[in-house]
């Protein structure tokens, strides 16, 4: 069974215009799932429906969406973090005020109990040893990938089962999208699964299994990642490799960046 299942969802910005069209997709348990796009796809829609944090004349308008077995199309974002999905949305969106430490804290505000926080604080310190040291730091003063592990880790601090990533390498320098993506392989072999969404091709095939094509608020390629790396219009709209260009490079690549 699916842990994530959407089937035929339409979503409306003010019951005019429609942002995504008649989408499915599942996110089976332990896996990297990602959704790539063109700007305005829908892919962040996409994602504001499954967590339920669109405005509400903006709801979906068709469709249902299954996670952990329960019916979550009409459900309260708060009662969705509870059952384990977690969203790190596109610009972080930190509290700019709060410290580091806080603004973890946030994440664990829809637990009924809050024991083991400790434990918590150094799975994500674990995760991004550099927040250790900043724990005591207002989020507003930190670097665009420091806030991003930030994000990530408030999300995490709610013990997710699903974590729904937003474009989380935008913005950011080489050097940091390696960590921050060696951290998303990391969090899923320790068992969460994750919906990727991101623009950059080469880094979501590199760590995910299953993929879908988003083109105008619809699906238009869905399948395993081996298998969209040499589909023609991916390798080239996507990958930047021409039809004179072998995959086989980025294979290579893509056996190398598993970091495993």
């Amino acid at each position: 069974m699916a842990l994530l299942e959407v089937n035929n969802i339409e979503t409306y910005y003010d019951n005019v215009i429609e942002a995504i069209r008649g989408i499915s997709i599942k996110v089976l348990r332990d896996q990297i799932v990602t959704v790539l796009g063109s700007n305005g796809a829908g892919k962040t829609t996409l994602l504001h429906t499954i967590s339920r944090i669109l405005d509400d004349e903006d709801q979906p308008e068709k469709g249902t969406m299954e996670f952990m077995g329960k019916r979550i199309e009409r459900e309260d974002p708060e009662k969705i973090v509870a059952l384990g999905l977690a969203h790190v949305p596109e610009g972080r969106q930190l509290f700019p005020k709060l410290n580091v430490q806080e603004n973890l804290r946030m994440g664990t505000y829809i637990r009924r109990r809050n024991h083991d926080l400790d434990k918590d604080y150094s799975r994500v310190f674990d995760y991004f040893p550099v927040l250790k040291n900043k724990k005591s730091q207002r989020s507003e003063t930190l670097s665009g990938g420091e806030q991003q592990m930030v994000a990530i880790g408030r999300a995490l601090m709610s013990r997710p089962k699903l974590l729904l990533l937003d474009e989380p390498s935008l913005g950011l320098s080489p050097l940091i999208v390696d960590q921050i993506f060696q951290i998303i392989r990391k969090i899923n072999e320790e068992g969460t699964a994750i919906l990727l969404v991101e623009q950059n091709a080469h880094r979501a095939f590199g760590v995910a299994e299953f993929g879908y094509i988003l083109e105008n608020g619809r699906i238009v390629l869905a399948d395993t990642t081996e298998w969209l790396v040499e589909q023609e219009d991916v390798k080239e709209f996507y990958l930047g490799i021409t039809k004179d260009i072998s995959v086989k490079g980025y294979k290579r690549y893509k056996r190398k960046k598993r970091w495993r």
